[in-house]
């Protein structure tokens, strides 16, 4: 006990310490701003390059560092981005620590990353002292921004939030594959998963559809066969699963091993590579996913970065993280252009001003709950591919 209590004194005491450094960082780059002397704008990224959700972080990655390979060709205001990553390992813990490195040692300007909602939620208060901006790509829980009716103001986001995704889901169910029963399978410890289905759920039934499953598992499980047996027998004619990769890739392999064949539905939580190599290509046909873009959509700027992203990775087709990553670093090189300064309260501003900013993941304005408006892309996957269906648009 004893132990857990000095542990304890002594985070908060390195906590406070951090944050304390990092407001002295943040008015040592406005100083350095001012003078007009730095020849580079250092911006950190915490992200998840190892770890249970790696491949969410190392596309962010790629896609970020080609558009800042693109944007320094030119410079802002002659000007360079300069990058420090640090893995935060797909956990709270270390995102907490990566950001006070950021913050505190490496006196960043503003932060990229987290990947996840939760490893995002983890940095929220450091950014929020510190008065460091933090753009997370792909951290999708409304809770980001704004919690509990007050306004995150240093924390921002370039994709769209859970409720969009899960109503978009649950209209597609209803309207396009005419689905009048659904089963819910969720993440019981995943608040992006809850979130998801939530909406689903709601807007569903508002479309006078029937929930008639609702079970649940945990994050590295890997034996399903329980819980989709049960949800076999309710007969569900559509089954609504947002859930991280790893986990999905499985559960798709096994309810195909059951027998249990109708249309399987999930988030950009879908979107790796890793799922094809996990469930199988033919155990993925007759499933949809809602992302923030998809490489065959033919929209002019859409296949320009497949090819830019393309010529960089050795043929590699851009997923939906790569082209997050890509679209926030032209998020951020708009708002310091437009904000004429390093200094990170001024870039903070200008990102509150973003309105009509075109992007590959579309075009966007910021809200009041720094949140884009930005349409959604439904994929289908067909033969371990996945195909652009079709793309909504807010209401």
């Amino acid at each position: 006990m004893k132990k857990k209590k000095l542990a304890g004194i002594f985070m908060s005491l390195s906590l406070a310490a951090g944050v304390l450094a990092g407001c002295s960082g943040s008015d040592e780059k406005a100083s350095n701003s001012s003078t007009g002397k730095e020849e580079t704008i250092k911006v950190g990224a915490n992200l998840e390059l190892s770890g249970g959700v790696a491949s969410y972080g190392q596309s962010i990655l790629e896609g970020l560092e080609l558009a800042l390979e693109e944007i320094n060709k030119e410079g802002i205001d002659g000007k360079k981005i300069e990058l420090t990553t640090v893995d935060n390992k797909s956990e709270a813990a270390e995102s907490t620590s990566a950001a006070l490195k950021l913050t505190s040692q490496d006196k960043v300007a503003v932060i990229i990353g987290a990947a996840t909602s939760g490893n995002t939620i983890a940095q929220v208060q450091i950014a929020q002292d510190s008065q460091t901006p933090v753009i997370s790509p792909s951290g999708t829980s409304p809770d980001i921004t704004f919690k509990d009716g007050k306004l995150n103001d240093f924390i921002f986001r370039t994709s769209f939030i859970d409720p969009f995704q899960g109503t978009v889901a649950a209209n597609f169910a209803t309207k396009e594959v005419k689905a009048k029963n659904a089963a819910v399978y969720i993440d019981s410890a995943s608040d992006y998963s809850k979130g998801l289905a939530k909406a689903f759920i709601e807007q569903f039934k508002a479309n006078g559809g029937k929930i008639v499953a609702e079970e649940a598992y945990v994050a590295k499980d890997t034996d399903f066969r329980a819980t989709l047996t049960r949800i076999k027998s309710a007969k569900p004619d559509f089954v609504f699963l947002p859930g991280y990769y790893e986990e999905a890739g499985l559960i798709v392999k096994q309810a195909r091993e059951a027998g249990l064949d109708v249309p399987f539905m999930g988030g950009d939580g879908w979107d790796s590579p890793k799922l094809v190599e996990i469930a199988g290509a033919d155990a993925l046909n007759n499933t949809f996913i809602t992302n923030h873009y998809s490489s065959g959509d033919p929209d002019e700027k859409i296949q320009n970065f497949v090819k830019s992203f393309k010529a960089k990775y050795k043929d590699k087709s851009p997923d939906a993280f790569n082209a997050l990553g890509y679209d926030t670093g032209y998020f951020l090189a708009d708002a310091i252009k437009r904000a004429g300064s390093a200094d990170s309260v001024k870039i903070k501003e200008a990102l509150e001003a973003t309105k009509d900013l075109e992007l590959v993941s579309g075009t966007f304005t910021l809200d009041d709950k720094h949140n884009p408006i930005k349409s959604a892309s439904i994929l289908e996957f067909v033969n371990g591919k996945q195909q652009f269906k079709t793309k909504i648009d807010p209401e």
